[in-house]
């Protein structure tokens, strides 16, 4: 990042080994996966993650239900269900993708609400016409008089010209908009379909009657990004979220450097360079006492938050990964959608794995080890035993291997 202004000589060096405990302890991953995961449990291990993201694919488990389950093993998907829908702990929206986020954090969306609905009206209202605002206008007296609906409840209208992926039907476009913008919120999920209300049907009025100012949102959504990552650049704090722009976030940081909230140090990264990143003083002071991960294999979520940035994954734990669902099955050096594979602090590998014969068996595909990584006995045990905690997790019945499973590195 730009400097700050300190100089480089005086700035803390953190380690790699320490910088990835300080980071795997902020994501709940430098602990057992032990303890309560339902109720207030579960409410407060999404409120320590800051978000968990929501994701269709479900070859082995939801993206959302796995990154929960890998830190609870208690977790069930009903607990986050009855949390979302019904004790309205948390509530549906947008950070870099689709999340599920603490109830407690709308107020600080209402300016994601305004940037998005400036952002999205001329782009919409270009492609499906001057009949925009009237949609909008229907689509919410439809809702506030019928209650909660779904883009199916609109199955039979068809756009009138093709916009690509975003070719809907209007009121589907209308939904999309109404829900980005504030009007609209998402009451429940069935199946992965989104069911909207109005959001004063949704979202408790206590989180909804609270309206932060522009710089009260840029400092929370700063300083609570900070306090989930450990240490950060201006640019990954503004992307934690996706509230803020990456200039307001540099200036959030260069006022808590020039008043002593915050100092600059240098991270190394896997490959021994360092990127100069910011970190409150009591973290300082934290890294000297952090915990060491514990020993035993876990299978991540493509989406688990430690990974979401990938290019951040890569510098930190020396672990280049991607999805390759557009890739031609010919030119894949992987499958096309693989699950990481975390052993204490390090990745160690990625495994291709999914339910099959209706969820009779979990059946491994290829399991690919990093570059040094030797799957002897004892990690091979680990392997099994996880996947078999998995199986359970995802009703599956055995754990079976193909007969090459075991990849040599890529």
């Amino acid at each position: 990042m730009a400097s700050l202004g300190s100089d480089p000589m005086q700035r803390p060096l953190i380690p790699n080994r320490t910088a990835r405990h300080l980071f795997l302890a902020r994501h709940a991953l430098a602990e057992a996966p032990t303890g309560p995961a339902k109720g207030q449990a579960l409410a407060d291990l999404i409120h320590r993650l800051g978000f968990v993201q929501v994701d269709s694919v479900n070859t082995l488990a939801r993206a959302h239900d796995l990154i929960l389950w890998s830190r609870r093993n208690a977790y069930k998907p009903s607990s986050l269900r009855w949390l979302n829908d019904r004790a309205r702990g948390t509530f549906e929206h947008w950070t870099h993708d689709a999340s599920i986020i603490p109830v407690e954090f709308f107020p600080y969306w209402r300016l994601r609400f305004q940037r998005d609905r400036a952002r999205l009206h001329g782009r919409w209202k270009d492609w499906h016409g001057s009949a925009f605002h009237a949609e909008l206008d229907r689509v919410l007296v439809h809702v506030a008089d019928h209650g909660p609906v779904c883009s199916a409840d609109f199955s039979g209208e068809r756009a009138e010209k093709s916009t690509g992926w975003w070719d809907w039907h209007p009121s589907k476009t209308a939904l999309e908009f109404l829900w980005r913008s504030g009007d609209l919120s998402v009451t429940r999920r069935e199946g992965f379909r989104k069911h909207y209300d109005l959001t004063e049907r949704v979202i408790p009025a206590d989180a909804r009657h609270v309206r932060p100012s522009v710089e009260e949102t840029t400092h929370w959504a700063c300083a609570a990004a900070l306090d989930r990552l450990g240490f950060a650049t201006p640019g990954e704090l503004a992307a934690f979220w996706a509230l803020v722009t990456p200039q307001e976030a540099r200036g959030w940081a260069s006022d808590g450097v020039a008043r002593g909230d915050l100092v600059e140090v240098d991270v190394e990264m896997r490959d021994g360079h360092t990127r100069r990143s910011v970190m409150t003083p009591s973290t300082l002071d934290e890294i000297h006492a952090l915990p060491e991960p514990p020993k035993r294999l876990r299978v991540l979520s493509p989406f688990d938050p430690a990974l979401r940035d990938r290019a951040r994954a890569e510098r930190l734990f020396g672990f280049r990964y991607r999805i390759e669902i557009f890739v031609p099955a010919e030119r894949r050096q992987y499958g096309y959608y693989v699950f990481p594979v975390m052993e204490s602090d390090s990745l160690v590998g990625r495994i291709d794995v999914a339910a099959e014969q209706g969820r009779a068996c979990l059946h491994v595909r290829a399991f690919w080890p990093e570059q040094g990584v030797k799957m002897g006995k004892a990690r091979r045990a680990a392997l099994a035993a996880e996947l078999h905690r998995i199986a359970r997790f995802a009703g599956c019945g055995d754990v079976t291997f193909a007969t090459d499973w075991l990849r040599p590195t890529a």
